[in-house]
């Protein structure tokens, strides 16, 4: 049996580069990422399988992960930098007035707020989440809810009247523009729009997707539910990244980190791009392609994998 940190006698700079440029796209895309890192090794066999296994504790896969979302949420960092910039401002303005009443400064807040629960509860089931349900079978089952979820909720938007959503066809698309409306969101509705993330724990389900679909529940139009999730994920991705820092430069980053290099730029590169395609996609169109891949690709998989 091998030790951990032998990863990279089987995960070449090709595989590696491969796996970071997929991981970019799919954690932006509502698609799953999680899900594609449990199906993809499983749906290719092999050695693949054996070393690409996120539940397994002792995986140097772990590791390689930890880079990757790191560098995704750099890329989320660099693609939002000027928006950003005004939410800290606007946070740092509030807690130096102690007042909230500019959008900037009720836009920080409601980001707060709705990364709490998502937060707490990455900290108390990622481990045991990851571990008993991180498995191909259960991912392949995820993501077809995946697919009928965002379904879902594109046919609930439909339904609901325009005048209660945040934005539409007709609103300016700029990023101060979405903000703006999005920091008109009362507290409880960003809480619960940010709590869907806490789904996203699941391997399948899409943290952007599960999270538009929420924003569309309350109203949201699909550009603005968008925009909104991509704030939200950056944190959450990021702190997740650096909580598991240590995993890539202790045992199980031993021998890996050339690979995790080049993985991370792969991935912050595809990330980058995901991000700039979906925030034009969702301008004028829905979710209703990626629920038809999520629902074909999790039905097909669970069919193969019962089968093998």
């Amino acid at each position: 049996m091998e030790a951990p940190g032998q990863l990279s006698a089987h995960l070449s700079y090709v595989e590696a580069v491969l796996v970071g440029a997929f991981q970019g796209v799919t954690e932006l895309f509502p698609v799953s990422s999680l899900g594609h890192s449990v199906l993809v090794p499983a749906l290719i066999g092999g050695q693949w399988a054996r070393d690409l296994n996120v539940s397994t504790p002792g995986s140097p896969y772990l590791a390689f992960v930890v880079g990757l979302h790191v560098a995704t949420a750099a890329a989320l960092l660099v693609f939002f930098w000027r928006d950003w910039l005004r939410i800290v401002a606007g946070f740092a303005s509030s807690l130096r007035h102690r007042r909230v009443e500019s959008a900037d400064e009720r836009l920080a807040w409601l980001i707060v707020a709705a990364t709490i629960p998502v937060g707490l509860a990455g900290v108390a089931l990622e481990h045991t989440f990851r571990t008993t349900l991180g498995k191909p079978i259960p991912a392949a089952g995820f993501l077809l809810l995946n697919g009928v979820a965002l379904y879902a909720g594109d046919v609930l938007r439909r339904r609901i009247s325009s005048t209660g959503a945040a934005g539409g066809p007709d609103q300016p698309h700029t990023g101060e523009a979405i903000d703006h409306r999005l920091s008109q969101l009362p507290i409880r509705r960003g809480l619960l729009i940010g709590s869907a993330q806490i789904l996203a724990l699941l391997p399948g389900i899409s943290r952007s997707g599960i999270t538009m679909v929420a924003g569309l529940w309350r109203g949201l139009s699909h550009e603005d539910a968008a925009r909104f999730s991509f704030l939200l994920a950056t944190p959450i991705i990021l702190a997740a990244g650096v909580y598991k820092i240590p995993d890539l430069f202790g045992p199980l980053g031993r021998g890996i980190h050339g690979q995790v290099l080049a993985g991370s730029i792969a991935s912050f590169v595809c990330a980058y791009l995901a991000v700039r395609y979906l925030t034009r996609y969702f301008q004028t169109r829905t979710l209703i392609p990626f629920a038809i891949y999520c629902a074909v690709a999790g039905g097909v998989s669970l069919i193969w994998l019962a089968l093998r």
